[in-house]
């Protein structure tokens, strides 16, 4: 019997069917499923579904250790957040996209029975994902400064921000910039892409260092191995910076120096046959939509 959490936000009523049919096929394995409370009370009002009381958890605490897989229903945002959840523990994650086609929540509703035939049947993979992390010289106002796509520093208001970087010790560059994103390989279709930073293949073991609108335009984004660890000071007109680890936002004093380096522990993702990074890419980013292909 397998331990399934199930965590999710809300999705469209055209969806219902399909998390009806979920359901079914969860009850046909008599798989032990574990809701997250803000998902259970959800589900109940939309479906119809409830959740006994004693199958609910809230947070990383009260998520059993033997859990066997987490369900994540959404988008990538949502994707984002099981990492506060899963945190270390190990267990693989699924996403499951209610919306449009996602980078990490790539299962979409045409493919969720077969997928979760598949996961019954142990037709799958796991796929370890790098997770970046974050340590101040003062403490930073979150218990748990880990990422997934990347961690950015932001100006603070007007004006831009100089960011001294160092790569083990050694000056690397002094950034003259609205921000600095430093992502993972996971994290190169997201915010670095939009700055221009390259796309980097999920299983390459690297950081990519992306300037947000540099000043002095000879300034590229930086390809450099997972091993390095990066330092970074903030020097700006205000007496503060803004530091977003993934999705979370925090404002920074000036004064403090950042460590940025990879996390102990990696996120795993399941992985069923005929899902492919390369058909993602081809499909979110309309690749060859070209009558001559």
């Amino acid at each position: 019997m397998k331990k399934i959490a199930l965590f999710g936000m809300d999705f469209s009523e055209g969806f219902n069917k399909n998390i009806l049919a979920l359901f079914d096929i969860f009850k046909r394995h008599q798989a032990e499923l574990i809701i997250h409370k803000d998902f259970a009370s959800y589900l109940l009002k939309n479906t119809g579904i409830s959740t006994p009381e004693n199958r609910i958890f809230s947070d990383y605490l009260s998520l059993p250790v033997d859990t066997d897989f987490l369900f994540s229903f959404g988008g990538d945002g949502t994707f984002l957040e099981t990492l506060r959840i899963v945190k270390d523990r190990g267990i693989p994650v699924i996403g499951i996209n209610t919306g449009r086609l996602g980078f990490l929540a790539n299962i979409s509703r045409d493919e969720i029975c077969i997928s979760v035939e598949d996961l019954f049947q142990g037709n799958y993979s796991l796929e370890e994902r790098t997770l970046i992390r974050i340590v101040g010289s003062k403490p930073i106002p979150e218990q748990f400064c880990v990422a997934l796509n990347e961690i950015t520093i932001h100006k603070f208001g007007a004006g831009m921000i100089s960011v001294i970087t160092e790569l083990d010790g050694e000056y690397l560059n002094t950034y003259w910039a609205d921000g600095l994103i430093i992502s993972t390989p996971t994290g190169s279709t997201a915010y670095s892409m939009s700055v221009g930073g390259p796309i980097v293949l999920p299983e390459s073991r690297n950081f990519i260092i992306s300037p947000v609108a540099p000043h002095n335009l000879s300034v590229r984004p930086l390809i450099v191995p997972d091993n390095k660890i990066i330092s970074l000071s903030v020097k700006a007109r205000a007496d503060r910076f803004l530091v977003s680890i993934d999705s979370r936002t925090y404002e920074i004093e000036n004064d403090v120096v950042l460590t940025i380096d990879k996390a102990t522990f990696s996120l795993k993702l399941v992985k069923f046959p005929g899902t492919s990074f390369y058909n993602t890419l081809r499909n979110k980013l309309m690749w060859g939509v070209d009558k001559r292909n």
